[in-house]
């Protein structure tokens, strides 16, 4: 399927070529998109657990879904690579443990990468805060940089898995970035956070990692209010809120994000999505549609 090298994988190109001119972002639920452009699929975050399973999240700790996946596991079209965050079951649950192909590529950190080769995935690649994987696939080129990201403060940050944030910059194998993407992972607002958009300015889309998730009543992912602090830090041209109304952890619900956003005047940067629901982007243009 792939040869892999340091620091960079070669995908076996498809029929369909690098479309540069127009994109797509498909939300699935939870934290699980799937991201089509430059003629790369890529599934974040893979979690395809139904209304009223629980996933769990360690220590003792679970939490019942309150929604279905737009489409099952076994629906999805073919896969370049997966962006995993962090090795938690809300984010790569126990079907997707026990179903998803062992030789898909999966990109995500030291924590995650030791959890998935225990269980047999073989082309995982491990990326370090500010690491970058260059993946090619014929004429296009992707650059993953791992970037900063807390899933909690003090004791708990340390007892929770460690996240990581991905910039997603694509592009033809000569040239430069035509579409760069933040996908924040589920971190809180922190001071490194002012560190992305001081290496990578002009973001064009952000995924906003929301929910308001809480561990022992202590907030773990962010909630409205820093939703909207997190794109004023990293300031992207449009932001898109995911993981947030689907497990009983979650405790700020989506339309505290949509007041905050309608008092900061964030509006007209914003496109909220429902489960399903696929945002199509002009990269030329520079907007969705």
């Amino acid at each position: 399927m792939v040869a892999a090298q340091s620091r960079e994988l070669v995908l076996t190109p498809g029929d369909g070529g690098s479309d540069l001119k127009t994109g797509s972002v498909f939300f699935i639920g939870t934290a699980t998109v799937l991201l089509r452009y430059s003629g790369f699929t890529i599934l974040t975050d893979p979690n395809f657990l139904h209304r009223h399973e629980k996933a769990r999240l360690g220590y003792g700790l679970s939490s019942r879904r309150l929604t279905d996946p737009a489409l099952d596991l076994a629906d999805l079209p073919p896969i370049d690579l997966v962006l995993l965050s962090h090795f938690h079951e809300d984010h790569f649950d126990r079907l997707v443990q026990r179903d998803l192909d062992r030789r898909l590529p999966i990109v995500t950190n030291s924590h995650g990468a030791v959890a998935l080769r225990r269980q047999g995935f073989v082309a995982v690649q491990e990326l370090d805060t500010w690491e970058t994987l260059t993946v090619a696939k014929g004429e296009a080129r992707l650059r993953i940089t791992a970037v900063p990201g807390t899933h909690g403060p003090g004791i708990l940050g340390k007892l929770l898995p460690p996240v990581m944030g991905s910039v997603l910059e694509f592009g033809p194998a000569t040239g430069g970035t035509a579409f760069r993407m933040y996908v924040t992972g589920d971190t809180l607002v922190f001071k490194r956070l002012k560190e992305i958009p001081q290496r990578f300015p002009d973001i064009d889309l952000a995924l906003l990692h929301l929910g308001g998730t809480r561990a022992y009543g202590v907030l773990v992912t962010m909630d409205g209010k820093q939703g909207v602090e997190a794109i004023r830090i990293v300031d992207p041209a449009l932001s898109i809120p995911i993981h947030y109304n689907d497990y009983t952890v979650f405790k700020s619900p989506l339309e505290d994000f949509r007041k905050e956003v309608e008092a900061a005047g964030l509006t007209d940067r914003v496109r909220y999505l429902a489960h399903g629901e696929t945002y199509a982007f002009d990269v030329l243009a520079g907007r969705g549609a």
